[in-house]
């Protein structure tokens, strides 16, 4: 059950720069996933990104814009939902996920993301919405239906598996 970089594919979902300052605690998510993506691109976990309406509301924040691989403009709350979703992720290994808004989609992509059969992993800490009752109720609704809830820092060490890991230094820094 432990998590790992091998086979897993890290996915932000619609962190863009319209949104996040309606975010509750915006600076903190962000700098969640801004911490779970450089652990990513450390360990060579692929990352990808959505961008819901990107014409409405901007692209990518720039504290992340530079580490997705790939980016899906999209209109479907639920990212698996376009028809570009099947080529943006790799066919297997688990899916970490962070991003806005948690109870529409994100919510929405993690539960077809399960739907289809795949291993979900929702940071908590790397995810909201405008009102933090909203994203409570999406990560017990998610967590009812098989997702993994976990926490930024609980994904990096999970990752490293060992202090003798060779990137260790680099991603404890992270969490500093």
């Amino acid at each position: 059950m432990v998590l790992s970089p091998d086979g897993a594919v890290l996915l932000l979902i619609d962190l863009q720069e319209r949104l996040m300052p309606v975010i509750a605690d915006h600076e903190v998510v962000v700098a969640r996933a801004v911490r779970l993506a450089e652990a990513a691109t450390l360990l060579d976990v692929p990352v990808r990104a959505t961008e819901q309406n990107p014409a409405g509301l901007g692209p990518t924040v720039p504290p992340l814009s530079g580490y997705p691989q790939a980016v899906l403009a999209k209109t479907t709350f639920s990212a698996a939902g376009d028809p570009g979703f099947a080529a943006l992720l790799p066919p297997a290994g688990e899916v970490v996920v962070a991003g806005v808004e948690a109870h529409v989609c994100v919510l929405q992509t993690v539960l077809d993301l399960i739907d289809a059969g795949r291993r979900v992993v929702w940071a908590a800490d790397a995810t909201g919405s405008r009102d933090p009752a909203d994203r409570a109720a999406a990560i017990d609704r998610a967590r009812r239906h098989g997702a993994e809830i976990v926490t930024s820092e609980m994904v990096l060490f999970e990752w490293l598996r060992d202090a003798r890991h060779p990137r260790f230094r680099e991603v404890h820094k992270l969490v500093r």
